[in-house]
């Protein structure tokens, strides 16, 4: 068996075909004289080209060209031919000759019985009978015809495409003529000078290759920042501008109520007191949220099965909550119901970090003497609800508060004012709203100048005197208080219209790596 040229062979025939022809009008002639394939052929043909020893002009054509089912056909006759030479004189039953046919039988029956090819017997619709003596297989010869580079018409065309039994192919090839720098033997140019040229002296007759400064070097490996963090940095450089503080928000579940109030030792799963977990008294109770309210349903809160339920919590304090809820207090009627603690024990997962307002408030309150503060914080909460492409069961809070004397509705507008005219919306409106916990309360819009209306982008108010004063702060203490999602403003700044593209399993990294800079300004 001859051995097969290499691509130095190729080029230096093609060098010397040229060199005494001129020309090579056709590159997949001459790759087919050479013995090589024309893919071969191209890649001597496309370095020649980039020294300019060769011109090389491209050739295209668009084809026709048979699937791989209809190659099979063109060599065992369409399905509804092979059927109908399967039929014996007394016919066959449609098992026998699905059995015999394969694939081939249900495109083989539809197309004998559109062209009246075969038949039924009377009460049988099971035994297939043949119509005719000798059928014509006019689709094998128009396959070949095709397959041969022959000219068929445009309806056989458009026949074969709704039958998939042809495909377009674009073929390139080249006409090649010599170029401007063509020579019958190329050298080979060096790229580097080694030890061995400096020491032989042969790198003055060297000639190099031309160094290509424009060239990209390679990507240097790198860290991305995820949308969410980048955000989430800036939204807390805006708090600490502001001269805002951050709450510890690290627990999810876990209330860490030794931090406050005195608990013995770390937190041991199964092992150490149980008044170390996040208990519903904190997330809701303690913000005077009733025990009816919906949102303390298990349709949407996460509660925990084990360990259940918090035994230990700050017993005075507990019992003016519980006061405040059934009786009222502080001018206040209360709800009017029976408030139950084993209600208020129930372990769950955060539903917002307004709960670690709370405790940071009750810590706030055992301080003697009271100091005002500003607090923030960013982190996850947890809700039951739906996933669609604006809700997860998991998302961020951003949460602020300031704890001062003599605070009013007016000195709430003007730091929403300033915080929100930080991120870039100086557009606000306020409208009145209703939570358990603050009065009077707002919600925050701004106008959106791409999506040309205005968008609700957080929630905010007063916290009630229920709240505040059966934690022992000093009465003429008032608390103001904000919170949005951070996921919100990141999905208008990133252009993102689903928050599975943002948060969670589905994040595509590609977009994470793509995505120029964030600029703050919505």
């Amino acid at each position: 068996m001859a051995e097969e040229p290499s691509p130095a062979d190729v080029e230096a025939g093609l060098l010397a075909h040229l060199n005494s022809a001129g020309e090579v009008p056709d590159s997949r002639s001459f790759a087919s004289s050479l013995g090589v394939s024309h893919l071969e052929l191209e890649g001597v043909i496309k370095s020649l080209s980039a020294f300019r020893i060769v011109d090389s002009t491209d050739i295209i054509k668009e084809t026709w060209v048979l699937t791989d089912e209809a190659k099979g056909y063109a060599v065992k006759g369409s399905p509804e031919a092979q059927l109908v030479a399967a039929i014996p004189p007394d016919g066959a039953s449609k098992d026998a000759l699905k059995a015999k046919l394969g694939d081939a039988f249900d495109v083989g029956m539809k197309a004998a019985a559109r062209n009246k090819w075969i038949g039924f017997e009377k009460g049988n619709k099971d035994l297939v009978l043949r119509k005719v003596e000798n059928v014509k297989d006019e689709l094998q010869e128009q396959l070949k015809r095709l397959e041969n580079g022959e000219v068929v018409p445009d309806k056989v065309i458009d026949d074969l495409k709704k039958r998939k039994l042809i495909t377009k192919e674009k073929s390139i090839w080249y006409s090649l003529k010599k170029g401007p720098e063509f020579v019958v033997k190329r050298k080979t140019l060096a790229t580097d000078v080694t030890t061995e040229h400096l020491r032989s002296g042969d790198w003055k007759g060297l000639e190099f290759k031309d160094y290509n400064y424009g060239a990209q070097g390679q990507p240097i490996a790198k860290g991305y920042v995820q949308p969410l963090m980048e955000v989430r940095e800036a939204i807390e450089n805006i708090f600490i501008m502001m001269g805002f503080t951050e709450m510890p928000t690290n627990n999810f579940v876990e209330s860490r109520y030794s931090q406050f109030a005195g608990c013995k030792g770390p937190y041991i799963p199964n092992t150490a007191c149980d008044c170390c977990f996040f208990a519903s008294f904190w997330n809701f109770d303690a913000l005077f949220q009733p025990q009816q309210h919906p949102a303390r349903d298990s349709h949407d809160t996460f509660f925990l099965k084990a360990p259940a339920a918090t035994r230990q919590l700050p017993e005075d304090y507990l019992e003016k909550v519980k006061q405040i809820h059934q009786s009222g207090g502080y001018g206040s009627k209360g709800y009017g119901y029976d408030w139950k603690r084993d209600e208020a024990e129930k372990n769950l997962l955060r539903t917002h970090t307004t709960a670690v307002s709370t405790r940071m408030l009750y810590k706030l309150a055992q301080e003697k003497p009271f100091a005002p503060k500003r607090y923030y914080s960013i982190d996850r909460v947890f809700r039951n609800e739906a996933v669609d492409r604006t809700h997860l069961a998991e998302f961020h809070q951003i949460e602020g508060l300031i704890c001062d004397y003599g605070l009013t509705l007016g000195d709430l507008i003007g730091v929403l004012e300033d915080f929100f005219s930080s991120l870039g919306m100086s557009k606000l409106r306020f409208k009145p709203a209703y939570n358990p916990y603050t009065e009077p309360s707002m919600e925050i819009f701004s106008y959106h100048d791409g999506l040309k209306k205005w968008v609700e982008v957080g929630n905010s108010g007063m916290f009630r005197p229920e709240m505040l004063l059966p934690m022992g702060l000093p009465e003429g203490v008032n608390v103001i208080a904000w919170g949005l999602s951070l996921e919100r403003p990141t999905m208008i700044l990133y252009g993102i219209d689903n928050i599975r593209d943002l948060f969670g399993p589905k994040v595509d990294f590609n977009l994470i790596k793509s995505n120029p800079l964030c600029r703050l300004g919505l």
